[in-house]
């Protein structure tokens, strides 16, 4: 009997499948490669694994876009890899979640192109959000319903030959479910029975605060905001709780976290009330600068406002942390170094941690790639004025002086960087000062004290720019400042993110304390 869901304080570490390991020789990432490497990810201390989507795709955003919600894409194996994938997974003692992306399809869904041939007044309409257009001068000035853009740049609706739109929060290769339609809900309740039948441990739930739109679909101001009539509507809590009854009738512990953009913390909260999602992400943490002033405050709200709190400082769809924490230093280790204490800072608090691939290894954003070669609808809707997510998701680099790094036999599908000869996974597993040395012994470290620390934490004085907190018995500090400042009293040094200055903690460093 399991006296603490293991969801609570769990390490998931996210696959960004199309640039994990490839298996099959053809540059893109799949799931023979991730069932190749389940020993790193056991041996990297990790709880559970988190795949991005690997559905039927035409990859227009990444297979976010997705066509068939009961398959896999061909380009990342097949049914029966995932099972195999499943099984494997768990006799490393690895749990295994999986995206659902219930925003949205991809317009190649079969139903999106039943609604396509089907009349402007029809059941197959009814599943999407197709509207007829408004006034000249709504919008950007062409008739479309409202004035609502995309996510990834310019209008949110396209329209079709017979005249009406269609709604597309992202690109118009994704239109939008209409989550009011009572058969947009079961086939979703279906397709999660479809996955947990075949051993899946729980959902990420991709734009989970997006599924419900104001009635009347108002005119808006673009932005994640508690008021606008595009996100967090009330009754999209309904919907979660509908599916965690489905979850909750499965044996064991099966869990869902949603991806909930919010203002505050309080917002984050109505989601993982009881009856509804098990967790949601902390996004104020992945966005807070390098600041103990900030770090306290996400620290604060979060625990004041969510009883199962997450933490993440990376992931597929923002700059690595390495390089947003090196902005603006002159110091080139300064990213690396800050990225490191930022780690013991998020794995000393409670509730659990996200991980994203490659930060282990201390991969920086990919920053050079030419524009031939980037595929974000993001880079190509804005002209490539913004880059896109690109630079996060280049393959990683595995063994061997040269690209493609021993991520697979024929090459990457995005190119790497010709200086990661010493970032590969070979390179740092036999350098025990290595950041991937330092994520197994803080991951070590974390699950030895596993059970035997409280759900809460109390600050210590502490001089400006730094953070000092103890749980338990545990102390944690971290210097966001610039000099070396001394450390408070204690028994033992459990680990440091870098070398420690006799009894003072250096600039960008954190570290774990014992006392008692």
């Amino acid at each position: 009997m399991e006296t603490t869901p293991w969801w609570r304080d769990a390490v998931v570490y996210e696959i960004y499948v199309r640039s994990f390991a490839d298996a099959s020789g053809d540059g893109t990432g799949d799931l023979p490669g991730i069932r190749d490497r389940l020993p790193y990810l056991a041996e990297l201390g990790v709880d559970a694994i988190w795949l991005t989507p690997f559905y039927p795709s035409p990859m227009a955003d990444g297979g976010y876009d997705v066509a068939d919600y009961r398959d896999v894409d061909s380009l990342f194996g097949s049914l029966a890899d995932f099972d195999d994938l499943v099984a494997d997974a768990h006799a490393h003692g690895l749990r295994l979640m999986v995206d659902i992306v219930p925003n949205h399809s991809s317009s190649a869904h079969p139903w999106f192109q039943k609604a396509l041939a089907a009349p402007r007044v029809s059941q197959e309409r009814e599943r999407y959000m197709f509207r007829d257009g408004g006034s000249e001068g709504r919008g950007s000035g062409h008739g479309e319903p409202n004035n609502w853009l995309s996510t990834f740049g310019g209008p949110a609706w396209t329209q079709v030959p017979d005249g009406q739109w269609y709604l597309h929060l992202f690109a118009p290769e994704q239109p939008d479910f209409n989550w009011r339609n009572p058969e947009v809900r079961e086939e979703f309740l279906d397709v999660l029975r479809f996955w947990l039948d075949r051993g899946v441990d729980g959902f990420r739930i991709d734009v989970a605060m997006g599924l419900i739109k104001a009635e009347g679909l108002p005119d808006t101001d673009p932005g994640f905001t508690s008021r606008s009539p595009i996100w967090s509507r009330p009754e999209v809590h309904d919907i979660y709780r509908d599916w965690r009854r489905v979850l909750d009738s499965y044996p064991g512990t099966r869990v869902a976290i949603g991806e909930v953009w919010t203002d505050s913390a309080e917002d984050l909260a109505l989601y993982v009330r009881p009856d509804e999602l098990h967790q949601s992400f902390n996004f104020a943490w992945l966005e807070a600068p390098w600041s103990a002033t900030a770090f306290r405050k996400v620290i604060d709200d979060t625990l004041k406002a969510v009883a199962s709190p997450t933490w993440v400082l990376s992931n597929h769809d923002v700059v690595r942390h390495v390089t947003r924490y090196g902005q603006g230093s002159l110091d080139p280790q300064a990213g690396p170094a800050r990225a490191r204490a930022a780690l013991l800072s998020m794995l000393a608090l409670p509730g659990s941690a996200y991980l994203y691939q490659g930060e282990e290894l201390g991969l920086p954003e990919v920053t050079d790639l030419p524009p031939e070669a980037r595929q974000d609808p993001i880079f190509a809707r804005s002209n490539g004025e913004v880059p896109g997510r690109d630079g996060c998701r280049v393959p990683l680099p595995w063994s061997g002086t040269e690209p493609p790094y021993g991520f697979g036999s024929g090459g990457s599908w995005l190119p790497q960087p010709e200086n990661w000869a010493d970032l590969t996974a070979e390179r740092q597993a036999a350098d025990p000062s290595s950041t991937l040395w330092f994520y197994r012994r803080a991951l070590q470290t974390r699950r030895e004290l596993r059970g035997t620390l409280p759900d809460a934490i109390t600050w210590l004085e502490s001089p400006e720019e730094t953070l000092f907190f103890r749980r338990g018995r545990l102390l944690c500090v971290i210097n966001c400042g610039e000099g070396a400042v001394a450390l408070p009293p204690h028994d033992q040094v459990l680990i440091t993110s870098g070398p420690l200055d006799g009894t003072a903690l250096p600039a960008d460093t954190a570290a774990w304390l014992l006392t008692g």
